[in-house]
């Protein structure tokens, strides 16, 4: 076992501890900031698998814009964000789905995977990565910028307050 496979194990640890907190804590704004915890441990995660861009990809996207957002939609909607006790759940049925869709997932991931034996790409860079993306994907990647404007403007649209102009 060398270094790189302990911190990727110390990591990962990291990562479904944060990802465990974020789904066991009551109080929204705490769930956000150990989502933050999570989505940095994945990029770590990146960095050690030397995938430098999508691991700078992960922080700018995810940890600098959606828990960002995520942050200001509970803070301008004046949601509770406290513990609320009609949103508690029993932990029982909860335990036992998500062990069961995880032991399904697992087995099903073996099953399938159990004897092949996968080629390892070449490696790639930022701009072997940029011509793909803006060769064959050029048109997905506009109409997701079309609607990440359109969701930016609903959101600005939905915090206005009534009297304002």
């Amino acid at each position: 076992m060398t270094v790189s496979d302990v911190l990727l194990t110390a990591v990962g640890l990291v990562a479904v501890g944060a990802a465990l907190a974020v789904v066991m804590t009551e109080h929204l704004v705490r769930a956000g900031l150990w989502l933050v915890v999570t989505l940095g441990a994945i990029a770590v995660e990146f960095l050690l698998l030397r995938a430098e861009f999508a691991a700078w990809v992960q922080v700018l996207i995810y940890v600098g814009a959606v828990v960002v957002l995520l942050l200001f939609a509970v803070m301008l909607t004046r949601a509770p964000i406290g513990p609320s006790p009609d949103l508690d759940r029993p932990l029982g049925p909860a335990l036992l789905v998500g062990a069961g869709t995880g032991l399904g997932l697992s087995t099903l991931f073996v099953w399938v995977f159990a004897d092949r034996q996968v080629a390892v790409p070449e490696t790639g860079s930022a701009q072997r990565l940029g011509e793909a993306i803006f060769a064959d994907w050029v048109l997905p990647f506009e109409v997701l910028s079309v609607l990440l404007l359109a969701a930016l403007i609903g959101a600005i649209v939905l915090s206005r307050r009534e009297g304002a102009s």
